[in-house]
C-alpha cells in the first residue's frame, strides 16, 4: 500500500531557491509547504544583496553631491540622517516579503512559520506539528561566522549591520572578501571613519589580481584605511569602546567591530543526524548533480550546497530541481562564465576567465586592457578611473574573461556575459560599432 503524505515537497527555507521551487512545485499542482523561522525572502531580501545595494546608492551621494559643483549646481549643506535611511530601507523590505508571500499564496504553497527539524527521512516537526512529506528539500542558505577570539561577541555581522540603532563614528572591518570590501564602502561613504584589517596580502583573491588592486587603491583614495597581513587576537570593551588587539602588538579603539571573514552553511539544528544526509568538511550538504542528498527523499540547493553562492545560482537550481522531479529533463546549471559583481566603491564587476587562471588552462593567451579617467570625472573633479580587461585565447581568438573596475561595471558586464557565453571571439568584439562617448564601448576599441 503506497503511504499518504501531508505533502508532496515541503521546503525548508523560504530563501531566493526555496520559494522558487515552492511556488513552481505548487503552481503544477503539487502539494506543497514552505517553511521559514524568520522573513520571507532568505538572506538576499533582508540582510543581503537588497538593503545592501540601497546602502550603497546612499553612500554615493557625498561624492555626487562633489561632483554637481562642476556641472555649475549649487553646493548647500547637506546632512545624513541615519535612521530615514534604515527605516526605509525596512519598509521597503517589507514590501517585498509581502510580494513572496503573495506569490506563495497564489501559487496554493502553504507557507509555515516557524524552526524546521527533520525527523525522519519524511518527517518535518514545526512548532510542535509533525508533518510527513513524499520529498524534503533544504534551501536554510549560509550563515556569517566569527572566528573563535576572546571578545567575538563583542563583534557583529553583515545579519545585524541593517539594523544599527545608531551609526558609529568609527569602525573595524575585519575581512578581505566581497563583504568586507562593499561594507567599507558603504560605512565610509556614510562618513564613518573605516578601518579594514585582513590576514592576506591582497583583498578580493578570488577576483582578477589587477582588478584587485584597483580596487584596493581606490578604496584608499576614498579614505579607507586597508591594514594587510595582519590578525585581530582579542576585542575586548574599553568604557564606550572596542580595543581591538592585533598579532603586530598593536590596538586599534573603536565603536563597532564589523566580521566578514565568510559564510558557512546553514545546517545547524536541522536534524540532519536522523538522516543519511552527508556533510562536507564545511558543513555544506553533500549532493549529486540533481541536487539529491544520500538520504533518497531529501535535496538541497542554494549557498547550503556551497556550489557558487549567488541568489541566480540558487534560483536556477531550483528550476533544474523541478525538471528532474516533475517534468522528467535532466537539465543541469552551467557553473563556467557565470558573471558576479562586487559593489566596493569602486565597483567591480567580471565575467569568465582571470588572467591568472587563463594562464593555467591555456597555453597563449592574451592581454588587452585600458585604464582612464572617464568622462564623468572631467567635469566632476574627482580622482575615480575606470580600468577595463579582456583575457583572449591566442590559438582560437576567442574572448576567455572580461573584467571591469569603475562605475557601472555591473551593468555594462552583464551584457558583456551574453558575448562571453555565445563564445565570442575578440575578432567580433572588434566588429561591433560602439555606442560613443560611453564607458562601455571600451570594450570593443580594445588594442
Amino acid at each position: 500500500m503506497t503511504e499518504s503524505f501531508d505533502f508532496d515537497l515541503l521546503v525548508i527555507g523560504a530563501g531566493s531557491g526555496g520559494v522558487r521551487t515552492a511556488r513552481v512545485a505548487a503552481s503544477k499542482g503539487k502539494r506543497v509547504a514552505i517553511a521559514e523561522v524568520s522573513d520571507l525572502g532568505g538572506t538576499c531580501v533582508n540582510v543581503g544583496c537588497v538593503p545592501k545595494k540601497l546602502f550603497v546608492y546612499a553612500s554615493q551621494f557625498p561624492e555626487l553631491f562633489h561632483a554637481s559643483q562642476g556641472y555649475g549646481w549649487q553646493q548647500q549643506a547637506h546632512s545624513f540622517d541615519w535612521n530615514i535611511l534604515r527605516d526605509n530601507k525596512t519598509a521597503e523590505i517589507s514590501r517585498l516579503n509581502g510580494i513572496y508571500e503573495k506569490l506563495l499564496n497564489t501559487s496554493g504553497a502553504t507557507i509555515i512559520q516557524g524552526r524546521a527539524k527533520i525527523e525522519a527521512p519524511q518527517r518535518v516537526s514545526i512548532n510542535g506539528v509533525v508533518y510527513s512529506a513524499e520529498k524534503i528539500l533544504i534551501a536554510t542558505g549560509g550563515w556569517p561566522i566569527i572566528p573563535d577570539i576572546p571578545g567575538k561577541e563583542l563583534a557583529i555581522t553583515s545579519n545585524e549591520i541593517f539594523s544599527l540603532d545608531k551609526l558609529p563614528k568609527t569602525v573595524v572591518i575585519v575581512g578581505g572578501g566581497y563583504i568586507a570590501v562593499e561594507f567599507a564602502g558603504i560605512l565610509n561613504g556614510l562618513g564613518v571613519e573605516t578601518e579594514l584589517i585582513y590576514r592576506g596580502n591582497q583583498v578580493l583573491k578570488s577576483f582578477d589580481k589587477d582588478c584587485a588592486v584597483k580596487v584596493t587603491q581606490g578604496m584608499i583614495d576614498k579614505g579607507v584605511n586597508i591594514k594587510l597581513n595582519t590578525n585581530v587576537t582579542s576585542i575586548s570593551k574599553r568604557q564606550h569602546e572596542l580595543a581591538v588587539c592585533l598579532d603586530n602588538g598593536k590596538t586599534i579603539t573603536t565603536d563597532m567591530v564589523l566580521y566578514a571573514t565568510g559564510r558557512i552553511a546553514n545546517t545547524e539544528g536541522l536534524g540532519l543526524e536522523h538522516t543519511a544526509v552527508e556533510l562536507s568538511s564545511n558543513k555544506a550538504i553533500v549532493v549529486d548533480n540533481n541536487y539529491r542528498t544520500n538520504e533518497p527523499s531529501i535535496y538541497a540547493i542554494g549557498d547550503v550546497i556551497d556550489r557558487v553562492q549567488l541568489t541566480p545560482v540558487a534560483i536556477k537550481q531550483a528550476m533544474v530541481l523541478i525538471n528532474h522531479l516533475y517534468a522528467e529533463n535532466n537539465t543541469a546549471v552551467d557553473y563556467t562564465n557565470i558573471p558576479t559583481a562586487v559593489f566596493s566603491q569602486p565597483e567591480l564587476a567580471t565575467v569568465g576567465l582571470t588572467e591568472e587562471q587563463a594562464k593555467q588552462q591555456y597555453n597563449d593567451i592574451l592581454v588587452y586592457q585600458s585604464d582612464f579617467k572617464p568622462m564623468f570625472e572631467t567635469l566632476g573633479q574627482g580622482s575615480e578611473r575606470t580600468f577595463i580587461k579582456m583575457v583572449v585565447d591566442k590559438s582560437t581568438n576567442r574572448v576567455l574573461g572580461c573584467h571591469m573596475v569603475g562605475h557601472h561595471a555591473a551593468e555594462i558586464i552583464q551584457g558583456i556575459a551574453i558575448a562571453i557565453k555565445a563564445g565570442a571571439t575578440k575578432s567580433q568584439f572588434d566588429d561591433t560599432i560602439g555606442i560613443h562617448p560611453s564607458t562601455a564601448e571600451e570594450f570593443v576599441t580594445l588594442k
